[in-house]
This record gives C-alpha cells, sequence and structure tokens, in this order.
C-alpha cells in the first residue's frame, strides 16, 4: 500500500526514517573524513594544502556541490526515488576505495565519489520528507533528516575515540561501517513508493526535460527571491559550520586543547546537544509556534557560541559553553529550517532542482574556505578569523529573521497556489484565488494514493 500523505501512520513514519538516513551517510562521510585526515596526512606524506583538497572535493564541499547540481534536475525528471535509490551504490563505491586506499589519488578519488553521491541524495531525501509529510506536522518530518544528520557526528566521534589506539587501521573501519549503514538503508528504500505530489504533477504536465527545473528557476522573479533568501539563511551559515565540521578538531588545537580523546569528547558533546535540541526543539515546536522567533533564537545562539570562543579565555567552561550552546543553536538553526523553507517555497516541478543549486552554492562556499582555512588557522589564528566567522553568522541571522516567509500549517499545493497563482494537479489547475478547491484536489490526491 502506498504511504497515505497526512497520515499519522508508522509507514508514513517509516519512509520518513529511511530516507532522511542520507544524512547521517552525509555527516558521519565528513566525521570520518575529519577523524582521519591528520592520519591520512601522515601515511601520505602530504602538506596541508593536499589535505585541504581532501576536505573542499569531499562530502562537505566541492564533490557534493556536483552531485547536488545534477542529482536536482534529474530528480525533478525521473523522480525523487529514482536519485535515492541509486545515489547509494555510488557512495558505497566511493567508501570502498576510502576503506582500501594505497595512495593519496585513490583516496582522493573515493572521497569526490563519495561527495556526488552525498549531493545528489541529501536534496532528494529534503524534498521526499516534505512532500509525504502531513501539513500539520512537515517540521516534525523534515525535523527527522536533521536528526540523522546531528546523529552521524555523535557516533562518528564516538568511534573514533574507540578506534584511536588502532591508528590509521581504525578510521578505515569507520568508513567500512559507512558502507554498511549504506548498503542497510539502500536495502530498506527499494520498497518505498514515489512521491504522490510529484507523480501526480507528472501525470498532468508530462516529462520535462533535464534543464527545464533550472531555466524555470531563473526565468522568474519570484524563484530568485526565494533562492537569495534560502542562501543568505542557508550558505551563510553552512560556510561556518562547514569548517567546525571538518576542523573544529584543528579550532580546539588552536585554543589549547590538543589532547584527540578530548576534542572528540567535546564534538561528541556538541553533537549530542544538537540531536537534543532537534528533537525536543525544531521537531515538537516547528509546526506550533513562530518560526521567526525559533530561527532567530537559534541564531543568536550561534553567534553567541563562537564570540565566546574566539575572543574569551581559553578554559574549559568556555569550550563547554561553546559545545553546549553551538550544539543547540545547531538543532534549531539555519539547516533545520533550510531544508523547510527550500520545500515549501518553490512548485513540485522544480523543487528537486532549486535543492540542488542552493546546495551547490553552499557547498561551493565551504569548499573555497576550506581550501585555505587550514592555512589561515595555522598563520593567523582563530582570532583573526573571527570577523569572518562571526559577520557570517550576523548575515544568516538578519535574513533568516527579517524574511521569514509564513508558510507554517500549509499544504503545499495551498503554498505554491498562492505564490504562483496556479497548482497543476492531475484533476486540472487549481487557482490561488479558490483555497476551497485546493483542498479538495488535495483531498483527491491523498484517495488516489490510499488506492
Amino acid at each position: 500500500m502506498a504511504v497515505r500523505i497526512g497520515a499519522r501512520s508508522t509507514t508514513g513514519w517509516k519512509a520518513t526514517v529511511s530516507v532522511a538516513m542520507s544524512n547521517y551517510i552525509e555527516s558521519g562521510s565528513i566525521i570520518a573524513i575529519a577523524t582521519s585526515l591528520s592520519l591520512w596526512q601522515a601515511q601520505f606524506h602530504v602538506g596541508d594544502l593536499e589535505v585541504g583538497l581532501l576536505a573542499s572535493l569531499s562530502a562537505n564541499a566541492f564533490g557534493a556541490a556536483a552531485g547536488a547540481i545534477i542529482g536536482g534536475p534529474l530528480c525533478d525528471r525521473y523522480g525523487r526515488k529514482f536519485i535515492y535509490t541509486y545515489d547509494l551504490l555510488l557512495y558505497m563505491l566511493g567508501i570502498l576505495l576510502a576503506v582500501f586506499a594505497g595512495s593519496y589519488g585513490m583516496l582522493l578519488v573515493g572521497f569526490i565519489l563519495t561527495g556526488i553521491a552525498v549531493g545528489a541524495g541529501v536534496p532528494a531525501s529534503w524534498t521526499y520528507i516534505a512532500e509525504q509529510a502531513p501539513a500539520d506536522k512537515r517540521a516534525a518530518h523534515v525535523g527527522t533528516a536533521q536528526l540523522a544528520w546531528s546523529i552521524g557526528p555523535m557516533v562518528g566521534f564516538a568511534l573514533a575515540i574507540a578506534a584511536a589506539p588502532l591508528g590509521l587501521l581504525g578510521s578505515r573501519l569507520i568508513f567500512a561501517h559507512l558502507f554498511v549503514v549504506a548498503a542497510v538503508v539502500w536495502w530498506l528504500r527499494r520498497g518505498l513508493p514515489e512521491s504522490a505530489i510529484w507523480k501526480d504533477e507528472r501525470a498532468a504536465t508530462g516529462t520535462a526535460n533535464f534543464f527545464h527545473g533550472i531555466t524555470q528557476l531563473f526565468s522568474r522573479r519570484r524563484n530568485l527571491t526565494a533562492m537569495l533568501f534560502l542562501f543568505g539563511v542557508y550558505a551563510l551559515w553552512n560556510t561556518v559550520a562547514g569548517q567546525a565540521g571538518i576542523f573544529q578538531p584543528r579550532v580546539y588545537s588552536a585554543t589549547g586543547v590538543t589532547s584527540v580523546t578530548e576534542q572528540y569528547g567535546l564534538q561528541i558533546l556538541v553533537w549530542g546537544c544538537t540531536v537534543a535540541a532537534t528533537y525536543f526543539g525544531f521537531m515538537r515546536y516547528g509546526d506550533r509556534v513562530s518560526r521567526r522567533l525559533l530561527f532567530a533564537l537559534g541564531a543568536v545562539l550561534a553567534i553567541v557560541a563562537w564570540a565566546v570562543l574566539i575572543y574569551a579565555p581559553a578554559n574549559l567552561g568556555t569550550l563547554l559553553f561553546f559545545a553546549i550552546t553551538w550544539g543547540v543553536s545547531s538543532g534549531i538553526g539555519a539547516q533545520a529550517f533550510y531544508g523547510l523553507w527550500t520545500s515549501e517555497l518553490f512548485a513540485t516541478r522544480y523543487r528537486a532542482s532549486a535543492q540542488g543549486v542552493l546546495f551547490l552554492a553552499a557547498r561551493v562556499m565551504v569548499g573555497l574556505l576550506s581550501i585555505w582555512f587550514p592555512l589561515l588557522l595555522s598563520d593567523i589564528g582563530l582570532r583573526a578569523l573571527g570577523g569572518l566567522i562571526l559577520g557570517l553568522l550576523a548575515m544568516s541571522f538578519l535574513v533568516g529573521t527579517i524574511w521569514a516567509p509564513r508558510t507554517q500549517g500549509r499544504t503545499l499545493e495551498a503554498i505554491e497556489a498562492e505564490r504562483y497563482g496556479t497548482v497543476t494537479t492531475v484533476t486540472g489547475t487549481v487557482r490561488t484565488a479558490d483555497e476551497r478547491a485546493v483542498r479538495e484536489a488535495e483531498q483527491r490526491r491523498r484517495a488516489e494514493a490510499d488506492r
């Protein structure tokens, strides 16, 4: 039986959880890279620039960017299920190359392939989850992807501590565990249905060419303003978060914490707080309280966390304050709202393409800074980088707080009808002035999906 849109059934949550695991795999890849960079550097006798390339061409940056710009349009043309069925096969190939890497080149190729697969899969998962979720619980379902993304680093750093005595072999085993998770998730996804909203829109409009979504995105002012808004919310914040995700142990080292175990312990605390804030904050209240206020709270906490880490005296209290505050801010902050708002602000026919373009832009920014971040951290220190870090976070706060959209509790069809004037369904074109017709079309689509 198809997953019922809006149904409060375990089937719907099973679909959400299995698709959300793309985010666990993505963040797990980033942490596996982050905790192994110094070991690979010593093994292959490479410098900081080569380390920066490993980081920037991986799932953390350019690799994911390339996958997103390919996967987004493919997702709109061939369906959400097409991407999340096949992307994991490429992911597993890349992971295997990392597990058995015998040279820097082999490792780099593995990281690139893994990044491409992640880039293709994550936008598809956010799109699918939002389209399958009930309108009054969309934040809760989309938050599941953020929850999975947060569990990945928490588990990854715990494994890194446990595997530390094994050296590089331990890192290879961490990559191997990601292969196993990806294989299990791939198997579970095989039985999931296609997104009913996508099938409905495709039945009404026919098949679009590969570039249709991209050209439509850049040919309408409404789309351009939405992309600029979401770029401000997510890409600016993610430029900081991307460095933290892969270079945070080096940041701790710059503040005087040189013990690897202590560095990883702090990161487990960060991500434990993110998991808790995602579940008890975003998933519980994202559909019930003002999203503008919830976003603003997370953004302010992020600024405060980094300001304290950068400028306060480096001691245990400072580091614990940073870990807790940054972790909580990430759970109710930019990434969770980005996944939600991106799915709401674009029409079904190019929703995934929009995700791909925005994910590309965000990861390119991370990649550009990742190439030079280790060198800058070594040469000028964290305090000198403080203005850049805080400036990016402040701009994200302003954009998201000022221009937060009013989409809470509404169906995707109703939002699309309001923003674009009409919404195309298999039962006909419904105009925004007739909200009742929009609701009736939604009910007919659900009934059709149940059959």
